[in-house]
């Protein structure tokens, strides 16, 4: 703010003599550099006069009117007159209006609506300089001994009549530039300093100078304004604006976008030995502490978080809670934060839950029927995790080994049972959307164990599923069979085939995947190709030779 400067001093002594003293005055002249560079073109001026074009026409009525009313007072519309003499070569009032032009349409001119930047800045700083509290000696000409000008690039400027001793007790800056030594009464400085990053800031700090509270002070402001304020105090060495301003950001929320912006200007500031690392705790760990301990402690906290939503007792609550827990997961870019062993200790205790809940609920009391749909939807949601980092083919294994379960699945009504099949129809995406890559014992094991469980859950899933997608569900499963051995893949699709005619909408349709496995199965055997375009692609070795 104040790194280059000009000090140019003069000075004069009066006598005493009985000619009327005079006031001695010093001329310093300062250049504050700015990191921001110069605009383009100038939106200031130091004469801010301006003309702007009248937005009134310069008749108050139209053309039409004019005429009608001149032939008004010739007489024309009089019926107590003579008839006009049919010689006479003016038009009549039917003849000037039907032959009046059409009025063209002009662009609407810029009337410069509002002030500009330049008259922006000007208001607000006349502001500033007018509100001065009762008592305040800030910017008074009668006992201010400075004569301070502010100006930018932009050619703006501000005076203002201040204090030496005020300036030189509250900023470094001023202090060494005025002198903290004893000066006569009758010496006066002018001082200019140029290059001001904002004008208006600037006056604000030299403002706080002047108050005795300056916490309550800041407390109108807002946290862009106080991180402007904070930026000129810190360059000109005003320690009391400083740490006015770390309490202010340390007490005071923050909106989001203003994180960033109070981490980067703390951090060029170098203020850490006067309360910045205070204000810093708020978004950023204490760095002296081990990574590996962080690491942990946010691992910790996570499962934590986890775990509560699992067992959480309110639906909503929890539905909402699910939500805003993965988002902040996805967002993790390293995925870092949870070990694969963490979030599989979670998965397994929801499909030890849910084993139990179902064979309960395969008895003939029904019991614990309710938690069915509890705990598959937990596993849903931990399995839509374990499939985004890429990590679910352990799941997919003990998912597919679940016969018991797939035994006692008929003994439950399906108006409770139909959810853990939207777990089943989870994987079937995965696999056919290439999300999760198992071996072919693994999908060969869990259509045997689950599919003809799904096909029996289809219809409910369908009817009771709020945002179920029916044909990504289709496709998912057809890709899946079509991953499988040929044979494989006929004795699945026949039985879909049969399936599907007798049960309609309630059984998915494969008609996509059982026309692919028609043609790699008739078309190939009977040595039918498709109609494919022909590519006729040259050998590169005779091209060599």
């Amino acid at each position: 703010m104040a790194a280059a400067t000009t000090t140019t001093i003069t000075s004069s002594t009066t006598s005493t003599s009985t000619k009327p003293r005079r006031r001695r005055f010093r001329e310093i002249t300062i250049t504050t550099s700015t990191e921001s560079p110069p605009p383009s073109d100038s939106l200031y001026s130091p004469s801010p006069t301006r003309s702007l074009p009248s937005p009134m026409p310069s008749s108050p009525y139209p053309s039409n009117f004019t005429k009608f009313n001149s032939a008004l007072t010739a007489g024309l519309l009089n019926p107590m007159s003579p008839p006009p003499n049919p010689t006479r070569s003016s038009p009549t009032l039917f003849e000037m209006m039907s032959t009046e032009p059409e009025p063209r349409s002009t662009p609407p001119r810029q009337t410069g609506f509002g002030l500009d930047r330049a008259g922006l800045m000007e208001q607000r700083v006349g502001e500033l300089l007018a509100n001065r509290s009762p008592g305040s000696r800030f910017n008074d000409p009668g006992s201010g001994d400075v004569k301070l000008t502010l100006s930018n690039k932009d050619g703006f400027s501000v005076g203002l009549s201040v204090h030496r001793e005020i300036l030189c007790g509250n900023s470094k800056f001023f202090a060494g530039k005025l002198g903290s030594g004893s000066v006569s009464g009758t010496t006066s400085f002018k001082v200019e300093i140029v290059e001001c990053e904002d004008v208006e800031v600037y006056v604000e700090t030299l403002k706080l100078m002047y108050c005795r509270d300056l916490r309550r002070k800041l407390m109108r402001e807002d946290v862009p304004k106080v991180l402007s304020i904070l930026k000129v105090s810190a360059a000109i060495g005003f320690d009391a604006g400083v740490l006015s301003c770390l309490e202010y950001l340390e007490a005071a929320p923050w909106a989001e976008d203003d994180e960033e912006k109070v981490s980067s200007l703390l951090s060029e500031l170098h203020l850490e030995g006067i309360g910045a690392s205070e204000v810093l705790k708020r978004v950023s760990l204490d760095v002296t502490s081990a990574i590996e301990e962080n690491i942990h402690e946010n691992e910790q906290v996570l499962l934590k978080l986890l775990h509560v939503v699992l067992e959480g007792k309110d639906e909503k609550a929890r539905r909402e809670m699910k939500g805003l827990v993965s988002k902040m997961l996805r967002e993790n870019a390293n995925q870092n934060d949870l070990r694969k062993e963490s979030l599989y200790s979670a998965c397994d205790g929801c499909l030890n839950q849910l084993r139990q809940s179902f064979l309960r609920a395969a008895g003939p009391d029904l019991q614990d029927v309710g938690q069915i749909a509890r705990q598959a939807d937990n596993l849903n949601w931990i399995l839509d995790i374990l499939i985004e980092r890429q990590i679910a083919e352990d799941f997919l294994k003990a998912w597919a080994s679940q016969s018991e379960m797939a035994k006692a699945h008929s003994k439950i009504p399906p108006v409770h049972r139909f959810e853990i099949s939207r777990v089943t129809s989870r994987l079937f995406v995965a696999i056919g959307k290439g999300q999760l890559l198992a071996s072919k014992d693994m999908r060969c094991l869990l259509l045997q164990t689950w599919l003809v469980p799904f096909y029996d859950d289809f219809g409910w899933m369908r009817r009771a599923s709020k945002g179920l997608d029916r044909h990504l569900i289709e496709d998912g499963l057809s890709n899946t069979i079509l991953t499988l051995p040929l044979t494989w893949q006929q004795e699945i699709l026949l039985a879909w085939f049969d399936r599907f005619l007798n049960s309609g909408e309630d059984c998915p349709n494969l008609q996509r995947g059982f026309e692919v496995w028609w043609r790699r199965a008739f078309w190939k055997r009977n040595g039918h190709q498709p109609d494919h375009p022909g590519v006729r692609i040259p050998n590169p070795s005779s091209q060599i030779s």
